[in-house]
């Protein structure tokens, strides 16, 4: 299977954003100081003052299962995480959350459920949650379905901007590890699993040592007190550049940060992914390469270091070398 036969077509989706380009920056002035593809926009308010960092973003049809599941809460937390991480990646600190959430009908405890999540990963980031938008939209929705989108604001001094333009040839990349899917890829997970094989939520499949509802609901992780805590350990000026694997995977994310002349080599044989997606490529008959376009494959987080910068040493005991920046196109090379 393919991604495309789930109903998700990535390319066509960044030929769309491509031609809407110009439009976009239509709107700018000089106070806006990025360009189209970072992970999130910076906007600086005022000559002297920290940049503003902002970052919109979903959790996709993670909601399906959570809604076929019955179990709301991990969602919300889901969509913090997520946002918290797109604006990590340029050193930034979350301030503030705001929260969409839209249904064909409100049932009984279902936003409750979710503004909990919400709000529970906005404490543990240290962010937040200053109000939100509730809709019902009868005919829009079908009964049972909800979505559920947020927008996160941080901050960053400019000398701490991550931009990626430290990248050096000789740079360790290192990668953090995902909790599972997070929040990428569950249209094809859905397909494979629910719709292709039949498999209940309450099943175990063999070898993945959890019912098929807390794999696919496990909650995307936020990398913000580990990034502190390499911060603390080597300097801001140590972590040359960050990538988060979202959608797109490998070879449309670590892109986005590598400068012109550099190439990203990913050795895929350098860690072992979480039995759920070796369970996907077997069911669906999944091509790898197309494994790495579509999901995080257990790596969440990808970290830019000099060499000899250790991260394991640092504090970060799960971090894992899984390639170096070698002189090339501008792109990654994922080796298979």
């Amino acid at each position: 299977m393919k991604y495309r036969d789930s109903g998700v077509n990535i390319d066509a989706a960044q030929r769309a954003l491509a031609r809407a380009k110009e439009t976009v920056r239509s709107t700018w002035d000089a106070r806006v100081r990025s360009d189209l593809g970072a992970f999130g926009g910076l906007y600086r308010p005022a000559p002297g003052e920290p940049l503003l960092v902002a970052s919109i973003d979903g959790v996709g049809t993670k909601v399906k299962v959570a809604a076929a599941a019955g179990r709301y809460d991990t969602v919300g937390q889901d969509l913090v995480n997520h946002c918290v991480n797109d604006i990590l990646v340029q050193g930034a600190e979350p301030l503030f959350f705001l929260d969409y959430f839209a249904a064909g009908r409100l049932a009984e405890g279902v936003l409750e459920d979710v503004l909990d999540g919400v709000a529970r990963a906005c404490r543990e980031n240290g962010c937040a949650l200053l109000g939100g938008e509730t809709a019902e939209m009868p005919g829009v929705y079908a009964a049972g379905d909800f979505d559920l989108a947020g927008c996160i604001v941080g901050r960053v001094a400019e000398a701490d901007l991550i931009d990626g333009s430290a990248i050096a040839r000789g740079d360790r990349v290192w990668g953090l590890p995902s909790t599972g899917l997070h929040t990428n890829g569950y249209s094809l997970a859905r397909a494979v699993l629910l719709e292709g094989q039949g498999l209940g939520l309450d099943d175990v499949p063999p070898g993945l040592g959890a019912t098929v509802a807390d794999a696919l609901l496990a909650v995307h992780r936020s990398y913000l007190p580990h990034l502190r805590a390499l911060w603390r350990a080597l300097g801001r000026g140590a972590v040359h550049g960050l990538a988060h694997i979202t959608g797109g995977g490998f070879p449309d994310n670590v892109p986005r940060v590598v400068p012109e002349g550099l190439t990203a080599r990913i050795d895929t044989r350098a860690w072992t992914p979480p039995p759920l997606f070796g369970l996907l490529g077997e069911l669906g008959e999944i091509a790898p390469a197309e494994l790495y376009r579509v999901f995080n494959m257990g790596i969440g987080m990808v970290v830019f270091l000099p060499p000899g910068a250790d991260p394991v040493a640092a504090g970060l005991a799960d971090a894992v070398p899984i390639g170096e920046v070698t002189a090339g196109p501008r792109r990654v090379e994922v080796l298979l």
